[in-house]
């Protein structure tokens, strides 16, 4: 065969390529099919469902029930300094106990006194009124009376000053005489020594008679000395109690005199008889004045003490005595740790999956307990706020909106974390 015969089974350059690129078309065609038929006859695995959550967990806080509250006076009375501090911290106390007297607690008792008497007397103004006396002769007797009073409480100090100072003669007088013959009755023993030692000495013949005569008169003088001091201590003893007895009866005499005066000023005051309705509305309106500004005194007094408003116990201490008392921290810390709660912040995506009566365990973040706690949720806030608890994860969001809920601690547990108010915790309330 000629090359001219089999040169038409040879294609030309120009087709070359658009055929291989037809082939591999068909190619990739056919294994996209085989596999897509493959694909649809294998079964498909089922899909896998998410796990049911079964708690929500928040951060909390241990506190007492009803909060840590503080203590304090009243904001009107402003600048007030404790007096008294009646507590330590930890103590417990019971509901109306007094935790703290203010400083001005003698000044509001001093005005209760006074608002008292003020009482007495406008209740006697109406007694006397009552009895029928006139304004102007009841003023007038009464200015007798009250001059005749001062001049009896007068005249029972100036009596007793000089009975004082008469005593305190008397008194001064003796320590000084029996001082004096005390040292003189040791002079006496000293001399009555010394001549039985001379008159020995005098009978061995050792010293002359002369020298125990000296001894011997040194004796007498020494006797005499004593027997003088001691009766004039007798004479002043005497005399200054005879003045006393004297002033003291000159004083009781003036003061019954005075009493009698007054006796007669109010028998005249008793005897001065006129009722008027307008002397009786105004001597009851005094009463009642005077019985509404003892009623004020009595609320004032009041105040000066800072009462436990409930059973608890004293957390912390921020103001001793002599301290002023500042209306944002009080006198003390106050919480009734005899039931704890823990308050938790649950997130705000959270909070519609918690109910009341939900059991909750609870956990120390910081170790402060061991084993777990145990509560019931015993309310869910009302209100969306942010969070207070901080978590120690640095990449958490200290902004999360976040309801506080709070979980009453079963009593066992309760009374293992009483003092541990605001320690950290991570609480599990179970669905």
């Amino acid at each position: 065969m000629s090359l001219e015969r089999i040169s038409w089974f040879k294609p030309e350059k120009k087709w070359i390529l658009p055929l291989s690129i037809a082939g591999i078309v068909v190619i990739g065609a056919t294994a996209v099919y085989v596999i897509s038929n493959r694909e649809s006859t294998e079964p498909i695995p089922p899909a896998t469902e998410a796990p049911a959550i079964r708690a929500v967990t928040a951060l909390g806080r241990l506190e007492p029930e009803g909060e840590v509250i503080q203590l304090a006076p009243p904001p009107d009375l402003g600048g007030t300094r404790i007096g008294q501090l009646l507590v330590k911290q930890g103590d417990r106390v019971s509901a109306g106990q007094t935790i703290a007297i203010l400083d001005n607690h003698d000044r509001a008792t001093a005005a209760l006194e006074v608002a008292e008497q003020d009482v007495k007397v406008a209740r006697a103004n109406l007694a006397i009124v009552l009895a029928g006396a006139k304004t102007g002769e009841i003023q007038a007797q009464e200015a007798t009376i009250k001059r005749l009073q001062a001049q009896l409480q007068g005249e029972i100090a100036a009596n007793d000053a000089e009975v004082a100072r008469l005593q305190a003669q008397l008194q001064r007088e003796t320590e000084e005489r029996l001082a004096t013959i005390d040292r003189l009755k040791a002079e006496l023993r000293n001399a009555e020594r010394e001549f039985q030692r001379y008159h020995q000495l005098a009978r061995e013949g050792v010293i002359s008679e002369s020298e125990l005569d000296s001894r011997r008169l040194t004796l007498d003088t020494a006797r005499e000395n004593l027997t003088e001091a001691q009766a004039s201590y007798n004479k002043t003893l005497d005399t200054l109690q005879e003045q006393i007895k004297q002033a003291q009866a000159t004083a009781q005499q003036q003061r019954e005199s005075l009493q009698e005066q007054i006796a007669e000023a109010t028998a005249t005051l008793d005897s001065i008889a006129e009722v008027r309705d307008v002397d009786v509305q105004q001597a009851q309106a005094e009463v009642e004045r005077a019985t509404a500004a003892l009623k004020q005194t009595e609320e004032d007094l009041k105040l000066t003490y800072v009462i436990a408003p409930t059973n608890g116990q004293v957390l912390k201490i921020n103001a001793y005595p002599g301290e002023l008392v500042g209306q944002d921290l009080g006198v003390v810390e106050f919480g009734q740790t005899e039931q704890m709660m823990v308050v938790a912040e649950v997130y705000e995506s959270d909070i519609a999956k918690v109910r009341l009566g939900q059991q909750a365990t609870i956990t120390s973040e910081t170790g402060a307990f061991e084993d777990k706690l145990a509560g019931t949720v015993s309310q869910i806030g009302l209100q969306i706020g942010k969070r207070d608890v901080l978590d120690t994860d640095p990449a958490a969001d200290v902004d999360s909106r976040v309801v506080e809920v709070k979980i009453r601690l079963n009593k066992e547990d309760s009374d293992r974390v009483s003092g541990l108010t605001n320690s950290k915790v991570i609480t599990k309330i179970h669905l």
